[in-house]
C-alpha cells in the first residue's frame, strides 16, 4: 500500500530555511545584481531587456545605449530605430525596442518621467510584468520583493525551499518561508546561487555550502560530475558570466531607495 504522503513534494522547515539563509548571506554579504545600471529609470529598461537573454548580453548592449540615454526623455529623443540598432543583438529586439520607447513615453506622461514606487504602476508600463516589477522595486527603491526568474524557481523546488507549480507559487511560498531578516536580498542570494552553483544541469552539489539541508535526492558527486562528457558542456545561459558579483559595478551608481524617484 502506498504510504499517505507518497507523492507529495518536501518542504524545507523553517528552521533548515534560516540556516539556509545563513549560509548564503555569510558566503556573499552584499549580493548585487549583474546588470549594470545608473539609475532607477536604466535598471527598468535593462530589466525589460534580460527577458529571455544574459546579463551579460544585456550589459553589452546596455553600455553604450546608457551613454546616449539615460532618462525617458532621451531614449524618446533617440528613437525606436536607434534603439532597435543598439540592442538588436539581444532575443525578441523589435519587440523590446518598441516596449521601451512606449514604456519611456508613457513615464513621462503619467509619472512625470520618474520610475514609479508600486507594482501597480509598474506593471501598466509596456514590457513591464510582475517579475520586472519585483526586481525594480527591489534593487530601486529596497522593497521586500521576490522576483522569480527560472534560476529561482528551479532552487525553490529542488532544494525544497518553496515548491510550486508556477512563478507565483513559488513567490508566495518564499514571501512565507524567508526569514524577516533575509528578505531584502533574498531574490540575489537564490538568483546567485541558482546560477553558479545549483545550475540546470549537473549541478554543483559538491560545491554547494547548503548540501546538507537541499532535499534533492538526486545530488550530484564528484566522482559522477567529473565522469561527464565534454560533449554535454553547462548550457551557455550558466556560463555566460564568469564570477559572480557581490558589490555593485562601478557603471551602476548606488543610489538610496527613492533618493532619484517619486515615492507611489
Amino acid at each position: 500500500m502506498k504510504g499517505k504522503n507518497q507523492g507529495k513534494t518536501p518542504r524545507m522547515t523553517p528552521m533548515d530555511a534560516t540556516r539556509f539563509f545563513e549560509i548564503l548571506a555569510s558566503a556573499r554579504p552584499d549580493p548585487a545584481t549583474e546588470l549594470e545600471y545608473i539609475n532607477p529609470y536604466t535598471l527598468l529598461v535593462a530589466v525589460v531587456l534580460s527577458a529571455q537573454a544574459t546579463d551579460v548580453s544585456v550589459n553589452k548592449a546596455t553600455e553604450p545605449l546608457f551613454k546616449l540615454a539615460d532618462s525617458p526623455e532621451k531614449m524618446v529623443a533617440l528613437g525606436e530605430a536607434r534603439v532597435r540598432d543598439f540592442i538588436k543583438t539581444i532575443g525578441l529586439y523589435r519587440t523590446k525596442s518598441r516596449n521601451v520607447i512606449a514604456l519611456s513615453k508613457l513615464l513621462l506622461e503619467k509619472h512625470g518621467g520618474q520610475v514609479p514606487d508600486s507594482r501597480e504602476a509598474l506593471e501598466e508600463l509596456p514590457g513591464v510584468g510582475r517579475k520586472t516589477a519585483n526586481v525594480v522595486l527591489n534593487v530601486a527603491f529596497g522593497h521586500e520583493t521576490i522576483a522569480v526568474d527560472t534560476h529561482i524557481f528551479r532552487v525553490s523546488n529542488r532544494t525544497g525551499l518553496a515548491p510550486g507549480k508556477d512563478p507565483l507559487e513559488v513567490e508566495l511560498g518564499l514571501e512565507k518561508i524567508v526569514p524577516a531578516q533575509f528578505k531584502r536580498h533574498a531574490h540575489h542570494w537564490l538568483i546567485l546561487h541558482g546560477r553558479y552553483i545549483c545550475v540546470a544541469r549537473n549541478p554543483k552539489c559538491p560545491e554547494c555550502p547548503v548540501r546538507a539541508l537541499c532535499l534533492y535526492p538526486d545530488k550530484t558527486t564528484a566522482e559522477n560530475l567529473g565522469a561527464k562528457s565534454p560533449a554535454n558542456p553547462t548550457s551557455n545561459k550558466a556560463r555566460a558570466s564568469a564570477s559572480p558579483s557581490t558589490k555593485p559595478r562601478a557603471r551602476r551608481r548606488a543610489r538610496k531607495p527613492g533618493a532619484t524617484s517619486r515615492g507611489g
